[in-house]
């Protein structure tokens, strides 16, 4: 647990969000609002504290696959009423992380081995697709990927993982936002949370993975350089194929 009871205020479904969020963002910057700014988070609507932290537990498996959450408990842990709790987990079940039981609860949904292939299947579309639409302005993306693979690279020195992947994640994002498809774009970032929930595959204890990535990275931004767009959807299909041998890994 956060241990979030007074850290997060009681607020109003009328506040405005704070720091110019936009309400529903699915991203980590409200997780962290929530977690390490009590002034803040008082300004955020109270079904949007509840979501964003249950959502982060259960993305860093704080509340595993098959725990049952109570309203109750949870109205407790974000200092809330029960009513923001059943609007945040009817929003959690829609994204396919929680199942509702009437008068029981919310049971966290288990990570099943179809839902590592549907996801890596929906990457790759994704990806594949984003890589051929940037294509013809890719000389503007690559200024962008390479601050992205630098800062992978500072945290591979540091020896940061969870930083590094979030550097990794926004190299991604970056490719997919540049194709210009904004449903596309919010259903990639959702696909990347459920990958988060499916496990870190051992690259604290094994940092040489953060080596070939970063090598992998870089392929992919000296393909843009290049003439063969071909090569370069090559390089993301099998970087991501990568990713799921190694999330199959952990299972």
């Amino acid at each position: 647990m956060y241990g979030l009871g007074s850290a997060v205020g009681s607020g109003t479904a009328g506040d405005e969000p704070a720091n110019g969020l936009t309400l529903g963002d699915e991203t980590a910057e409200i997780a962290r609002v929530v977690v390490e700014s009590a002034p803040e988070a008082e300004k955020i609507p109270a079904a949007e504290r509840v979501y964003a932290y249950v959502k982060a537990a259960i993305l860093d498996r704080t509340y595993p696959g098959g725990e049952l959450l109570t309203e109750g408990e949870l109205a407790t842990a974000v200092g809330v009423s029960r009513t923001p709790v059943r609007e945040a987990l009817l929003r959690l079940e829609e994204s396919g992380l929680v199942k509702l039981y009437p008068k029981r609860g919310a049971l966290v949904l288990p990570v099943l081995p179809q839902e590592i292939n549907d996801v890596v299947e929906a990457r790759e579309l994704i990806e594949t697709h984003a890589a051929a639409k940037v294509w013809p302005r890719r000389k503007q993306l690559i200024a962008v990927l390479t601050e992205k693979v630098d800062e992978m690279r500072t945290h591979r020195r540091a020896g940061d993982a969870k930083s590094f992947l979030e550097a990794d994640r926004a190299f991604h994002e970056a490719i997919v936002d540049a194709a210009g498809n904004q449903i596309l774009a919010k259903l990639y970032n959702s696909l990347r949370d459920r990958q988060v929930r499916m496990g870190v595959p051992g690259i604290e204890v094994q940092p040489a993975r953060m080596d070939k990535s970063i090598v992998a990275h870089q392929e992919m931004i000296d393909a843009l350089g290049g003439n063969s767009v071909k090569r370069f959807r090559e390089l993301v299909v099998a970087h991501i194929e990568t990713a799921a041998a190694d999330l199959r890994g952990v299972q």
